[in-house]
């Protein structure tokens, strides 16, 4: 890898911005700044809160803001949006930028960490003025050539992750940074000990359906505070929720969630796993995490409106992935497909709901089988970024 390399995102701000303005939101380090300063060079007035000086200005006056960015078009008339970076540090200011749509029509690119801090102090989200879009980790498909599966599974795909020769000692530094700037800034959690606990078995139980209970028992707090702290994660978007699928009409589905962090890398060192042996539960679980990062990426980026949800019954048949109302996706590991590993699909498939059911996998053989697309992984993400799946 090659420090410094700019991969093309796929996430693109001119397209977006020329249709509205937006709130742009992504986990720290996932190269919000450095997207702008590559799509927007010259056409941006660009405001970092994290800028004592603008910070302390705006958080003491929001009003200044009008004549900041009239007095920035008086010199540079080729201004076309104005992007306020770590929004979340001045929620304030969004009444501001909501008065100045409405006066100016100005188009606004609004960018954070967290959203936690937005939602506790209810501030005013432009009511629809501004829509949202994500930036996520670099996806198998900005790496092209550079992805690498077992690397990206051990170590992630922040930037300064993937482009380092001592990616541990990044992660390292980034959940150093995400505490103290995250939690102790924001007086999160009192407790920070406990929270650090939690972040262990937040990394063990990446991808499973929660048990607060348990959790709970094992850390020594109370189940309230586990679902308090799996909602910090949220809000600080390095977690994700799915919802499970309860449309099925032959079988019941479970009433839990599945929760996984955001980054295999970030998901590894929180563990406190510092290998990933192929034969392994866990590798198992970071492949499937990889393609839950891939989906949603795809799905936010592509502006697809497709739920994602997860298929579990209380018999146990479950299907990893459901995309809308059609197409349901099983991962496997495994280097060699059998039939075992199409039990949840043939089991959803008598529900007569989907048109797509495939298993993605790390076999090399493509086939149909009873229905099922069998399918590569290299093979699955050429099709699926090239929107040739459903």
């Amino acid at each position: 890898m090659t420090f410094g390399k700019n991969y093309p995102r796929t996430c693109n701000l001119l397209e977006l911005l020329n249709k509205n303005s937006f709130f742009l939101f992504g986990p720290r380090a996932t190269g919000k700044t450095h997207l702008i300063k590559a799509q927007l060079s010259g056409s941006a007035m660009v405001i970092d809160l994290l800028r004592a000086s603008y910070y302390q200005r705006l958080a003491a006056e929001p009003s200044v803001l009008e004549e900041m960015v009239l007095a920035e078009m008086r010199k540079n008339p080729q201004i076309k949006v104005i992007v306020l970076d770590e929004v979340q540090k001045v929620p304030s200011l969004l009444d501001e930028v909501h008065r100045l749509i409405e006066a100016y029509h100005w188009t606004f690119l609004l960018c954070g960490s967290s959203a936690r801090k937005l939602k506790k102090e209810g501030s005013n989200l432009l009511a629809g003025r501004a829509w949202r879009a994500e930036l996520f980790p670099l996806t198998a498909f900005e790496l092209g050539a550079d992805f690498e599966l077992d690397r990206y599974l051990q170590w992630g795909g922040l930037p300064r992750v993937v482009q380092s020769d001592y990616p541990n000692d990044e992660l390292e530094a980034y959940t150093d940074l995400y505490l103290k700037e995250e939690i102790l800034q924001e007086s999160v959690v009192r407790n920070l000990p406990k929270f650090s606990s939690f972040l262990k078995m937040a990394g063990l139980s990446s991808g499973q359906q929660l048990n607060y209970q348990a959790i709970a028992s094992d850390i020594g707090v109370t189940a309230p505070t586990i679902r308090e702290y799996y909602q910090i994660l949220k809000d600080t978007l390095l977690a994700f929720e799915l919802q499970p699928f309860r449309e099925s009409k032959k079988r019941k589905s479970v009433a839990t969630s599945k929760v996984y962090l955001f980054d295999p890398g970030v998901t590894q060192f929180l563990s406190q796993m510092t290998t990933l042996e192929r034969a392994s539960d866990v590798y198992g679980q970071r492949f499937e995490q990889w393609v839950a990062m891939e989906l949603r990426a795809y799905l936010s980026y592509r502006r697809k409106r497709d739920s994602l949800c997860f298929w579990r019954t209380q018999t146990q048949h479950e299907v990893d992935f459901i995309i809308g109302n059609h197409t349901a996706i099983e991962v496997k590991a495994t280097k060699k497909v059998n039939s075992s590993h199409l039990k949840g699909l043939l089991a959803l498939q008598e529900e007569g709901i989907f048109k797509n059911y495939l298993l993605v996998s790390q076999d090399p053989i493509l086939r149909e089988t009873q229905g099922v697309l069998c399918i590569p992984y290299q093979d699955w993400i050429s099709r699926l970024w090239n929107d040739q799946l459903f």
